[in-house]
């Protein structure tokens, strides 16, 4: 199975619970994640993802939301992310990406959860490690590559 989709934002912060920016390029680092982003290190979710897809079906619901307001560092267009197995190969320019984990439990400051009343960062947000390093910039073309 092959998805294409398009890097439409990169977001990093620099300690863990602020929001993420967005910023024009990264570089991913091998079983790190984003050199300079607080939730890099070596464990299974160096890298977090989030559809713009499914941060519009959130918007108009009384916040102006924005990529990387999810704490996503990578927001996507044109594949269902959530849809994809664990395991699955994402191909980034000449990184390499592999899906870990799909969802996760909301932390309880969750501010869109508190504005809004949900977030779908919980069942539709994914988790990857990185299995080749390399540059990403804003606009970046991938596919997925699952068995």
């Amino acid at each position: 199975m092959k998805n294409q989709f398009t890097v439409l934002s990169l977001n990093i912060s620099t300690n863990k619970g602020e929001k993420k920016v967005p910023v024009d390029h990264v570089e991913l680092r091998v079983n790190h994640g984003i050199v300079g982003d607080a939730h890099a290190g070596d464990w299974h979710r160096q890298i977090s993802m989030l559809a713009d897809e499914d941060i519009d079906s959130m918007r108009g619901r009384g916040a102006d939301l924005h990529s990387g307001d999810f704490a996503e560092n990578i927001t996507t267009r044109g594949i269902a992310l959530a849809q994809l197995p664990i395991g699955t190969r994402l191909i980034i320019g000449d990184a390499e990406l592999e899906v870990t984990q799909i969802g996760k439990e909301c932390h309880h400051g969750c501010a869109i959860r508190r504005q809004v009343g949900d977030c779908v960062m919980p069942s539709r947000g994914i988790f990857c490690r990185v299995i080749s390093g390399g540059s990403l910039r804003r606009d970046d073309t991938g596919f997925a590559v699952s068995e």
